[in-house]
């Protein structure tokens, strides 16, 4: 249900209507074009908008859609009910190719490669298809829709005769047109002409009487008369005998072809709704293609939640001008559910009314809507609008009257599923009482649980949208810099009407926009200015309470993390300690063991020096490979650090390294107090009380093993080890950011032991890639370094053998 009558004429669809009636191919669709209507079934809108959105995918794809011969045959087959009446040649031809069409439509979409496109398959699944009548039709009438010669034995006969009579006649018109001609008679530039279906002789009215033969007309001058000569004239009677036949024949094969067709004349039927609906679906497609409609997601609930928004008549006006119509987001829904917008006249507001009122409309009718991607819509029962001027001379209306009577159809029949559309509301009549009307009727409005957008410029209405749940506040924005309007909607604050401002762009004189400022005081003059004030500071507020969540959320974050990293650190503790009580009991039973068979082989040997001597070697050696792993841990740990480098200890070519770091670089310049070292291809100035000197080369087995042991003795160490990614990725860093990130890196996975790890440096020029490659190849506890499997990135990715 929509109110008023007019209500497709307030919004504009009926221009939408006539659109789409232009897209049509036929009067079959113009005919569902007509009959479309607005609807509250959720299930029918589903399935209208899937429809036309998979023929406008159709439309948009590679393989052309079957839109031809779309003809209307409907009163033709109501008209061949009676038995004797017939089909005329035209109209069976029509009939053969729109069954045609039909086929060839359904046969597209049920397709086997097509398989998107559910909902037109389900529409075609049950449409009846003809072969028969269309190949019996192709036996009787040729490609340009004539009778056939080999129609039937008779007219083959018959046309046969008529060709062989005709070039008899022929003949004989030359032969007396030679000898009329010769003798002066005719012209010689005569020719035979064809008058009533006869051929004849035009011949000057002064030689009528010379040319025997009969005379049947004359020309408009009354210079020539054209006259049969005797010869032909029953030659021409039996053409025209023949003519009669060859029609009672045609006549006879069309009422032979409709006896056939009358049977399934209701099954045609079936089948030309069919193509009706093929019609009406694609000048859809076409319409949404035009306008850049989409399918929004359709829920059965009250909603409305409208992303880039566009009015599809504003849309079409200003592709000519190639200038851009400022979408807009809409959202209503339980919290929110009525639109309360302000701002400055010729501002947007009746146009984002308008816009939401025939996107709905369009919707619920089975159009797809200009909006953007995510944008949801919900289902109403009932559409209500106010807009324009409804005053009538006849009726006796006033402007404000005819608003009341709306308000009152409106404050009757809306409910829970109604939407209204108001614009200007409380306008016409004195502002307070207009005011104070509007302000009840929109607490009546808001307790019914109505949906709705409303336009005014009222301040207590304003006030009321602020403090009322389920209100909210809209504004039109405008650029007070520029003085113009800037058709963007900003939901959470009431606009500003700019009356002051927009009379001074207008040029009305300065005195009388001082003296009307004087007389309504300056507070409400600044009235405006305070709101705009007010809703800077409130969405500053918002803004820091929202950075407030956001740091908070972070928080509680990184404090889960932290007992998350401490439970497993415990878990891993406990693993360790549990290992090494094992590790400590199998050493004891081994010590115990190698003891005994000492005490046992001496008493065997009976106390001989040598052998007692031996035995004691023996355990001495076993007692120190226990202690030599213990003694490496200690050294590793850094109970014995080099010290911090001083200036006279130091050389240039020297080997270095960071305190608390493993990559060594090469010293190149030594100053009072720092010194340049380049650690790979990056040359970095350093305090020499940061440095120190760099251990000698080991292995790198030995050396990973130690960094290892080390890395266990501190909960730094532990940390980083359980926080470390066998991956990084360098794409987008310069390169000496790139070559400090892959050695930290390569430094934190000889700590962790992982290998291999991956190196992300993107193809591009390959510049990255060389000099992370001319780094790798330098550096120390590196086995080898590879492409990735060109599946899995290929040349983009760099794998690392650790040794």
């Amino acid at each position: 249900m929509f109110s008023p009558h007019n209500f497709e004429q307030k919004i504009g669809f009926d221009k939408l209507r006539a659109l789409l009636s232009d897209k049509c191919l036929s009067s079959l669709g113009q005919g569902r074009t007509e009959e479309m209507a607005f609807t509250a079934d959720f299930d029918r809108i589903r399935r209208m908008l899937s429809q036309t959105d998979e023929l406008l995918s159709i439309l948009q794809g590679d393989r052309e859609f079957p839109a031809s011969w779309f003809f209307d045959l409907r009163e033709s087959l109501k008209r061949i009910r009676p038995e004797g009446t017939f089909l005329e040649e035209e109209e069976l031809f029509d009939l053969r190719r729109s069954l045609a069409a039909v086929r060839d439509v359904a046969a597209f979409l049920s397709g086997g490669d097509e398989p998107g496109y559910p909902a037109l398959r389900e529409l075609s699944a049950d449409v009846p298809l003809f072969p028969k009548i269309i190949a019996a039709v192709d036996r009787i009438l040729d490609k340009a829709g004539r009778i056939r010669d080999d129609a039937s034995p008779a007219l083959a006969r018959i046309r046969r005769e008529i060709v062989d009579t005709a070039a008899s006649i022929s003949r004989s018109l030359r032969a007396i047109l030679r000898s009329a001609q010769e003798a002066g008679t005719v012209d010689k530039d005569a020719a035979p002409t064809l008058r009533d279906g006869r051929l004849m002789i035009p011949v000057a009215p002064a030689f009528k009487r010379k040319l025997r033969g009969v005379v049947h007309d004359e020309s408009a001058s009354g210079k020539t008369v054209f006259i049969e000569p005797e010869a032909v004239v029953e030659a021409n009677n039996r053409i025209r005998e023949l003519e009669a036949e060859e029609k009672r024949e045609i006549i006879r094969i069309l009422i032979e072809m409709t006896n056939a067709i009358r049977p399934l004349a209701e099954e045609m039927m079936q089948a030309y709704e069919f193509l009706a609906d093929i019609d009406f679906i694609r000048a859809k497609a076409l319409l949404a293609r035009q306008i850049s409609a989409i399918r929004p997601t359709v829920e059965n609930r009250r909603q409305i939640d409208f992303v880039r928004a566009v009015h599809p008549l504003l849309y079409l006006s200003h592709i000519p001008r190639h200038s851009e119509v400022v979408p807009l987001d809409i959202q209503l829904d339980d919290e929110r559910r009525i639109l309360l917008i302000s701002g400055p006249n010729a501002g947007g507001k009746s146009v984002c009314l308008k816009t939401v009122g025939l996107l709905q409309y369009m919707m619920q009718s089975g159009l797809l809507i200009p909006v953007g991607e995510g944008s949801r819509a919900g289902i109403f029962a009932e559409i209500f609008i106010d807009i324009g001027d409804e005053q009538s001379i006849e009726n006796d209306l006033s402007t404000y009257s005819s608003h009341l009577i709306n308000m009152k159809l409106i404050d009757k029949q809306a409910g829970p599923q109604s939407l209204i559309l108001i614009d200007e509301f409380g306008s016409g009549t004195e502002p307070q009482i207009g005011g104070a009307i509007a302000e009840a009727l929109l607490r009546r409005f808001n307790d019914k649980q109505c949906y709705g957008l409303i336009t005014t410029h009222y301040q207590n209405l304003k006030q009321m949208a602020g403090e009322t749940p389920g209100i909210v506040n809209g504004a039109m924005l405008y650029d007070r810099q520029n003085m113009r309007p800037l058709f963007q909607l900003a939901v959470g604050h009431p606009g500003s009407s700019f009356a002051i401002e927009i009379a001074r762009k207008i040029g009305l004189p300065e005195e009388v926009i001082a003296e009307a400022s004087q007389k309504v005081g300056a507070d409400y003059v600044n009235m405006d200015k305070y709101l705009l004030d007010i809703v800077r500071d409130k969405r500053y507020w918002e803004n820091k309470r929202e950075n407030i969540r956001r740091q908070e959320k972070k928080l509680d974050e990184l404090i889960s993390r932290n007992e998350r990293q401490h439970d497993e650190l415990a878990l891993r503790q406990k693993d360790i300690i549990a290992t090494a009580k094992e590790e400590a009991a199998r050493l004891v039973a081994e010590a115990n063991a190698r003891i005994e068979q000492v005490i046992r082989q001496i008493k065997e040997a009976q106390a001989e020096k040598a052998l007692t001597k031996e035995a004691r070697q023996s355990l001495a050696a076993f007692r120190t490979s226990l202690a030599e792993p213990e003694a490496a841990a200690a050294s590793d740990s850094g109970t014995r650090r080099p010290a911090a480098v001083r200036k006279e200890s130091l050389s240039v070519g020297d080997k270095v390294r960071l305190r608390g770091q493993q990559s060594a670089g090469v010293v190149l310049e030594i100053g009072s107090k720092e010194a340049t070292v380049a650690f790979g291809m990056i040359k970095s100035t350093v305090k020499l009380a940061k440095l120190e000197k760099a251990p000698a080369d080991r292995p790198a087995a030995d050396h990973r093993k130690a960094t290892f042991l080390s890395a266990k003795t501190t909960d730094e160490m532990r940390e980083r080890n359980l926080r470390f990614k066998p991956e990084l990725d360098i794409r987008g860093m310069r390169a000496d950011e790139a070559l400090q990130a892959v050695a930290y890196f390569i430094d934190d996975a000889i700590l962790a032991s992982v290998s291999p790890v991956r190196i992300l440096h993107g193809t591009g020029t390959g510049a990255l890639r060389s000099v992370v490659r001319q780094y790798i190849g330098a550096a120390s506890g590196i086995r080898s370094f590879r492409d990735e499997h060109v599946q899995l990135g290929g040349a983009g990715i760099t794998v690392v053998e650790l040794s």
